[in-house]
């Protein structure tokens, strides 16, 4: 039986992708990516993230401002969010990446949390999934959650955290994005936490063109990836394949109605 698998987290407006969307396509469909969500990082990508999820039927959009770039973020950005969401174009699945991060040099920590709020308020309002950024962040992000109580919840995505950790967030009803860390052998801890979760709290993404796989280093990673990161999944996983498949498949329509 050939599997099928939703690569829930690709940055396909960014290069290598840009210009080679269809030929991108084909490749990820051949590994039975059937699917891809691309999560916008500012808001000066949103038109051209909804444009790509709207021309290719395996694309689903999520807009929301990310993080890192935090800097380049203005409040009335939100007021453009929000208008896109009240809009609720049809290929519009998810508010994100949105997050915090507290590994890079100027977090302007209270100022992300600010952002992080007003777009879990407007996830809250329209009824839609976040995609979550964590770095270094997780404990802070936990209680937010908590106090935000999305009624359609989330993932967070690319997790390396504790167990603990992951386990809080699937307390409160959130998916845990799983990607190519885990292929690297010297992630110990991300995999036994993998090994670990239940499989109905796991997600399957690539964060392409970031976090190649192993021995892919230094390469641009790619949706038809999440082939190669759901292979080092069932390494970890005592379930049969097809089982594992089957449930990151129904994980992922059951929090983004795809």
């Amino acid at each position: 039986m050939s599997l099928r698998f939703t690569d829930t987290h690709c940055h396909f407006d960014f290069p290598p992708f840009s210009g080679h969307e269809a030929d991108s396509l084909r490749r990820a469909a051949a590994a039975g990516v059937e699917r891809i969500i691309v999560p916008s990082v500012t808001a000066d990508r949103f038109t051209r993230v909804m444009q790509l999820a709207e021309s290719y039927p395996p694309l689903y959009a999520a807009l929301g401002l990310h993080p890192l770039y935090i800097a380049q973020h203005h409040d009335e950005q939100l007021a453009q969010l929000e208008g896109w969401l009240t809009a609720r174009p049809p290929k519009l699945a998810a508010v994100g990446e949105i997050g915090l991060d507290l590994y890079m040099a100027e977090p302007q920590f209270e100022r992300q949390q600010t952002l992080l709020r007003a777009q879990l308020q407007l996830a809250k309002r329209h009824d839609l999934p976040v995609i979550l950024h964590s770095r270094r962040s997780h404990d802070p992000l936990a209680a937010m959650l908590r106090r935000a109580d999305l009624p359609r919840r989330g993932v967070v995505h690319g997790f390396a955290g504790s167990l603990s950790q992951a386990q809080a967030f699937v307390r409160l009803g959130y998916f845990i994005g799983v990607g190519g860390t885990i292929s690297y052998q010297r992630a110990q801890k991300t995999r036994a936490v993998m090994a670990q979760l239940p499989l109905s709290a796991l997600l399957l993404e690539t964060d392409a063109p970031d976090m190649p796989l192993a021995g892919h280093q230094g390469e641009p990673n790619r949706p038809e990836r999440a082939a190669e990161v759901f292979q080092a999944l069932c390494q970890l996983r005592s379930e049969p394949p097809e089982q594992i498949a089957d449930r990151l498949w129904q994980n992922t329509q059951s929090l983004f109605a795809l």
